[in-house]
């Protein structure tokens, strides 16, 4: 490994660069990691840790409605926007210095500056030329914004983290994850919410049954969502902003949110120069082992638009630093991936949906249940569950479990060992349920809903 300044230089502090550059080092290698914004990347300073805290904050007026079911008199409550921030933002400064303190203590030399690739073995940080036998891209991805008149006034997640005022309205465009997430925490907080989406239905790379009772949640809950529908111009009014829709609605709010995708984030890295490929969209690609159209050149997370999750980062990262420091022995399999959406209520899901079954196996069995909460037999409020499993009726495994409801990421986790496993929906039926829970539904499904 002699002759180069280091064996592995990283690109991207995220997870997946800031995992695979602590392994490595481990391993023996000598390892630099350059990051240009902030230390931990999407998912601590603008995704998956900031918007939990956020959702956590939009859950509290529904709660303190809830108490009075239970003998509670209702508090009279008051919200801080202001303070919410400052303390979202003093938790994620400490994260920040966590991921700095983690690879220095493993050895990573740490460059606080933007790295671009000159070719396959040397990157450029800060005019100065620095090479290495491996380069690894975990850049990221970065929010989208359609291209319409007006698009400057609209903000992404990446801004809405740092409102200095909360607005009294919002329409919040998409129908992904972040879009129903922020959709739900804006509501939460007692904005005026309208969402709006171009699709057929919510959450549409899920099992559909997810997507559908989301949305009807959602508006029971007061979110106006408006389906096949989207802006085609904004328009500056004074202090609030005049969405025209494709439908000729005009509506004013006082802020309009696009959660319409990520994109990778590798435009200006100077890889296509250094002979690596990339996909329309700015996608880094790469084979199974995340080696790109380079030899020398690897890629990880979101910058190869695979599976768009924080694990997937880390299980990825982990690939990489085995298969050029380690035994090699290391693979993914993207299969039995479970994810959550923290939306009110929470979706969590792993395996496959009903449509992906059907495409796959010949005969599948589906069982169903939706149902009140026992909390809410007390709390009055409206508020339904569904779960779901997805069975190959010949083997009798469990492809897919699905879930919407209070805690669902909690609870799919521990199903996601299950399927790995291999689960048979005979090995659900002989386990004995936790009573009272809502999770013990997922064990007592007996009849199939349909084949």
């Amino acid at each position: 490994m002699s002759g180069y300044d280091y064996d592995l230089f990283t690109i991207g502090a995220g997870s997946g660069g800031v995992r695979a550059s602590r392994m490595a080092a481990s391993l023996g290698a000598r390892v630099a990691i350059a990051e240009e914004r902030y230390m931990g990347g999407t998912c601590v300073n603008a995704g998956c840790i900031p918007k939990k805290l956020f959702a956590y904050a939009g859950h509290y007026g529904e709660d303190f409605e809830d108490a009075v079911g239970f003998g509670w008199q209702r508090p009279v409550a008051s919200f801080d926007w202001p303070l919410l921030v400052a303390n979202k933002d003093k938790e994620i400064l400490r994260l920040n210095g966590v991921y700095e303190r983690l690879l220095v203590a493993a050895g990573v030399g740490v460059m606080r500056a933007r790295a671009r690739v000159l070719d396959p073995h040397t990157v450029e940080v800060d005019g100065r030329r620095i090479s290495a036998r491996h380069i690894l891209v975990a850049t990221g991805g970065w929010p989208v914004v359609p291209d319409i008149p007006g698009k400057q006034w609209a903000i992404t997640s990446n801004e809405a983290f740092h409102l200095p005022v909360l607005p009294r309205s919002v329409v919040v465009v998409g129908g992904g994850y972040i879009a129903v997430e922020f959709a739900s925490i804006f509501h939460g907080l007692g904005v005026q919410t309208l969402l709006s989406y171009r699709g057929d239905c919510l959450l549409k790379v899920f099992d559909a049954d997810l997507g559908s009772f989301l949305g009807a949640e959602m508006r029971k809950k007061g979110v106006r969502i408006e389906l096949r529908s989207h802006i085609e111009a904004i328009e500056r009014r004074g202090e609030r902003l005049a969405c025209s829709f494709s439908g000729g609605q005009v509506v004013e709010t006082d802020a309009v949110m696009y959660a319409t995708g990520r994109a990778p984030h590798t435009r200006g890295l100077g890889l296509e120069d250094a002979g690596v490929e990339l996909a329309a969209n700015g996608a880094v690609l790469v084979d199974d082992h995340f080696q790109t159209s380079v030899a020398s050149v690897h890629a990880i997370g979101d910058a190869i638009h695979r599976v768009q999750l924080t694990p997937v980062a880390l299980a990825e990262a982990m690939v990489v630093a085995d298969r050029l420091f380690g035994d090699g022995r290391r693979t993914l399999d993207y299969r039995n991936v479970a994810t959550a959406v923290f939306s009110n209520p929470n979706v969590g899901t792993v395996g496959l949906s009903e449509a992906q079954a059907r495409d796959a196996y010949a005969d599948i069995e589906i069982y169903r249940t939706t149902f009140t909460p026992l909390k809410h037999r007390l709390s009055g409020r409206a508020e339904n569950t569904l779960m779901k499993l997805v069975v190959d009726k010949a083997s009798d495994r469990v492809l897919g479990v699905h879930m919407v409801g209070a805690e669902a990421g909690e609870i799919i986790q521990g199903f996601a060992v299950a399927l790995t496993c291999g689960a048979t929906k005979r090995q659900f039926d002989a386990t004995i349920g936790i009573h009272p829970t809502a999770a013990e539904e997922f064990v007592t499904l007996r009849e199939p809903v349909s084949q």
